[in-house]
C-alpha cells in the first residue's frame, strides 16, 4: 500500500500516522530515535507491507506489471491500490476523502519536527498538491506512478504502467477488493496489539 492506505490504516492515531508515513525513510536502529508511538507506526507499516507483498491477490496484480518492471512491480501495485481505496465509497463516502487528507496534513504539521530529512523535503509537495486526495483521479494516479520512477534508481518510465493500469482496470479493481477485505482486519488487529504493548 502507498501513502493513502498507510495514513488510513493509522486509525486516527497521530503518532502512529507519522510512523506509518515515514517508515520507508527509517533504516535499521534509527527507529529507536523516535517516541514509542511513532515506533509503533513504523512497525505497523512494515507489518502491512509484509502482508501486502505475501497476499496471493497482490501477486496476481504484480504479474500484470512484472514483465515490464520486474522487482518494481510491487511499488506500482501499491499506488494502484491507493487509487482504488480513494474511490471506495465504503471507506470514503461523498466528500470525506478531501476532509481526511486535510486532517492528515494537519496532524503531520503538528509533528513536523519528527520527519526525517527526505520525507520532510517531500511533504510540502504532498500537501500543496494534495496527493492523498488526488489518488481518486486517473491523472493523480498517473502522477503517483511517475513518482515511483523518480524515487527509484533503475526505472526510466511509468508510461507502460499507466497503460497497463488502464487496460486491466477491472482486474486491478477486483484484486484490490479481495485484498482489502483481508488487509483491513489484519491491520486493525496489528494496531491493537502494538497499542497494547510497550516498546
Amino acid at each position: 500500500m502507498n501513502y493513502l492506505a498507510h495514513a488510513y490504516l493509522s486509525f486516527g492515531d497521530p503518532e502512529v500516522l507519522v510512523g506509518n508515513l515515514i517508515s520507508d525513510f527509517i533504516k535499521g536502529k534509527k527507529k529507536y530515535d523516535y517516541p514509542a508511538g511513532i515506533q509503533k507506526g513504523i512497525a505497523l507499516h512494515r507489518a502491512i507491507d509484509t502482508f501486502t507483498d505475501e497476499h496471493p491477490v497482490t501477486k496476481e496484480a504484480k504479474d500484470i506489471l512484472r514483465p515490464a518492471y520486474r522487482l518494481y512491480s510491487g511499488a506500482f501495485v501499491d499506488v494502484l491500490y491507493d487509487h482504488f481505496l480513494a474511490t471506495d465509497v465504503n471507506e470514503f463516502p461523498k466528500d470525506s476523502l478531501f476532509d481526511f487528507s486535510q486532517q492528515v496534513y494537519s496532524s503531520v504539521d503538528r509533528q513536523i519536527h519528527w520527519l526525517p530529512e527526505r520525507f520532510a523535503k517531500m511533504f510540502p509537495y504532498m500537501k500543496t498538491q494534495n496527493w492523498l486526495f488526488n489518488y481518486h483521479t486517473m491523472w493523480g494516479t498517473e502522477k503517483s506512478l511517475e513518482g515511483v520512477v523518480r524515487r527509484s534508481r533503475y526505472l526510466t518510465e511509468s508510461t507502460t504502467a499507466y497503460q497497463l493500469f488502464q487496460q486491466h482496470y477491472q482486474l486491478f479493481s477486483d484484486c484490490y477488493r479481495q485484498f482489502w477485505k483481508d488487509l483491513m482486519p489484519f491491520a486493525r488487529q496489528q494496531y491493537e496489539i502494538l497499542r497494547a504493548n510497550n516498546l
